[in-house]
């Protein structure tokens, strides 16, 4: 009985044993931290698991639904050195971030030349950092101005041409129509003042890749920026924005572009299958949809070119994970034109890749798909510094509410915010 006994304890020691050692002899599980979506990067992770030739599995792990709180998970996991990221869906104003804090794995020299092929140049530069790719581009965004086609042709406006900020608002004030933008004091608010002062050929930050908190050079109080102050400020004063201008964010102008009142409004692609959807739920009147016209981003100054937002999601290759050289394998998977494809057609995601919108389902599923490789092509990131959540709330806290933004105050206000901050002698 001892002897059997014995025996009975060597088996139940080497099962486990034996059950390890199967499970790493298979193909290792990269895992692969994403955004919340309609499933589509899941469906991703699938095919390229299936197409990796038992080189991996890849798993995905849902992130919280809002960028902010996406950031503070990754960052407390790799602040502890957490080999278990080895992909990451990462917002592009926190790239530099990341980058600084040596999360992220260098990308190879041949990786970054593929996966910048036929990408587009906003799409290049969020995923650059001090000259370096440290991401690859997945699938990028943008804002196109949405504009009531019935209201244009009432007012003689030429949509196949330029546009710009002054133009829009005073048709949309002599039309007595809303212009939907976001005003609320959120990083919405960020991106409509950065695309406004790059529009006018400025910048929030000048040395914003500074080591150095203290080096970093906001101006904000310059030309441009006070140029983008007086658009805000002649849009509330004309009232076009709506009564909830202060609180207005990306949902809610989607909602005032489908009233009865509608013209104007600057917003991302998903609108449209937003609207879509509605007219297939009969919540929303077909001949609304029907009326529905797209043109690139105003232009703040006559003459100049517009710098439209830039968004999007790029992967990151975690610096802890254990299979480096698997997950960019992986990530050059992902970021495969013709997913890149597939997944704007089932998720609204637009692609990075130019050649993607060239599929024949992108054309029939977005009619303005054209409009937004274009705009990709002269978006512009935000600013690119490491220290980007102190800038961009700071710049919340003197550019709210619209109506109390001034060009002789509010530059400046931002620029003397940012520095108080970023030198430690003020707190947010």
């Amino acid at each position: 009985m001892r002897r059997r006994a014995a025996l009975l304890a060597t088996a139940a020691l080497v099962a486990p044993l034996a059950a390890c050692a199967t499970a790493e002899a298979g193909p290792p599980t990269l895992t692969w931290y994403i955004n919340p979506d309609s499933g589509g990067q899941a469906e991703i992770a699938r095919q390229c698991t299936e197409e990796s030739g038992g080189e991996y599995r890849l798993s995905t792990t849902l992130l919280p639904r809002d960028a902010p709180g996406q950031r503070e998970q990754l960052i407390r996991r790799l602040a502890a050195n957490d080999a278990s990221i080895d992909l990451m869906s990462l917002d592009p104003p926190y790239i530099p971030e990341f980058a600084n804090a040596g999360f992220l794995a260098p990308v190879p020299a041949d990786v970054a030349e593929a996966v910048t092929q036929d990408v587009a140049e906003g799409a290049i530069a969020g995923a650059t950092f001090r000259d370096e790719l440290v991401t690859v581009p997945f699938w990028a965004n943008t804002q196109l101005l949405w504009y009531r086609r019935s209201v244009a042709e009432a007012a003689g406006l030429d949509m196949t041409q330029p546009v710009t900020w002054d133009q829009v608002v005073e048709v949309a004030a002599a039309q007595d129509v809303t212009v939907a933008v976001q005003g609320v004091r959120a990083e919405s608010l960020t991106v409509w003042v950065n695309a406004l002062v790059e529009s006018a050929g400025g910048q929030v930050l000048e040395d914003g890749e500074d080591e150095d908190p203290a080096d970093v050079r906001p101006t904000l109080d310059s030309e441009a920026g006070r140029r983008a102050a007086e658009v805000i400020r002649n849009l509330a004063d004309a009232g076009v924005g709506g009564p909830q201008l202060a609180n207005a964010n990306e949902d809610v102008d989607a909602s005032m572009f489908e009233a009865e009142n509608a013209g104007f409004m600057v917003n991302w692609p998903f609108v449209w299958p937003r609207a879509k959807a509605a007219v297939e739920a009969g919540t929303l009147d077909p001949s609304v949809v029907e009326d529905f016209g797209w043109a690139l981003y105003p232009r703040v100054d006559e003459g100049e070119e517009s710098r439209p937002p830039y968004g999007g999601i790029n992967l990151g290759v975690g610096a802890f994970s254990r299979h480096v050289d698997l997950a960019f394998d992986a990530a050059q998977c992902i970021a495969d034109p013709a997913k890149q494809a597939a997944y704007f057609v089932t998720d609204g995601n637009p692609p990075s890749s130019l050649v993607a919108f060239d599929d024949p389902a992108v054309q029939e599923a977005f009619p303005m798909a054209d409009v937004i490789r274009e705009s990709l092509q002269n978006a512009a990131p935000r600013p690119q510094t490491q220290f980007y959540n102190e800038v961009s709330s700071s710049l919340q806290r003197t550019w709210h509410p619209p109506r109390a933004v001034s060009p002789d105050t509010s530059p400046r206000d931002a620029d003397e915010l940012i520095r108080a901050v970023l030198t430690g002698e003020a707190l947010l």
